[in-house]
């Protein structure tokens, strides 16, 4: 169901992660990320040349879910609930849901995950115990997914942080033509 819903435009959320229940989110705009048009900052690219960490995928997915729903600071509330957390650890037992993750000193200090179908892959969360660790993982999964063939990187919505790595947000008929050009052919995230 879930990727048949992502097919369609959809996504699940929950209002948050003691709700049990879980509602679908078809937005009138939707944040991407133009794969060739993927910016990184100065500073990152200073962070990332000095290897403080070493990046793995699909390694630990349980952690970087938890990592994801533990909320911090401002996001101290997290809509990963329990319902969401067993539906995407069977999509990532299908190899349809993957991470990637930021290791430091052989700790998870940060990560991301998401949703391959066709040439597209849905962001849904990420998290950072480190500073820049999941703005890390971002950089290699953008350079991952071009390797790869994939041709769309949804966001689902943009942030001012998403926004200086070139996210956009689309109309969502545009989203759509985007969306069916990306199912409309096969990439493999994993190696």
């Amino acid at each position: 169901m879930l990727l048949h819903a992502y097919a369609s435009g959809v996504f699940p959320m929950a209002e948050d992660a003691d709700d049990p229940e879980i509602f679908w989110v078809r937005p009138e705009k939707r944040g991407i990320i133009p794969l060739d048009n993927f910016h990184v900052p100065k500073s990152l690219q200073k962070t990332i040349r000095k290897g403080r960490f070493e990046i793995r995928r699909n390694s630990d997915f349980a952690g970087v879910i938890d990592g994801c729903a533990s909320g911090t600071g401002a996001r101290a509330r997290t809509w990963i609930n329990q319902p969401i957390r067993e539906a995407y650890a069977k999509l990532f037992q299908r190899g349809h849901c993957h991470t990637v993750e930021a290791w430091h000193e052989d700790k998870l200090v940060g990560g991301l995950y998401g949703v391959s179908l066709g040439r597209a892959f849905f962001g849904e969360s990420m998290f950072s115990r480190m500073t820049d660790a999941s703005k890390v993982c971002l950089v290699h999964l953008v350079d991952h997914l071009k390797k790869r063939g994939f041709v769309l990187l949804d966001t689902q919505f943009i942030t001012p942080h998403l926004q200086r790595f070139g996210a956009i947000e689309i109309e969502r008929k545009q989203y759509e033509t985007l969306l069916a050009e990306a199912l409309n052919g096969y990439a493999s995230f994993t190696d």
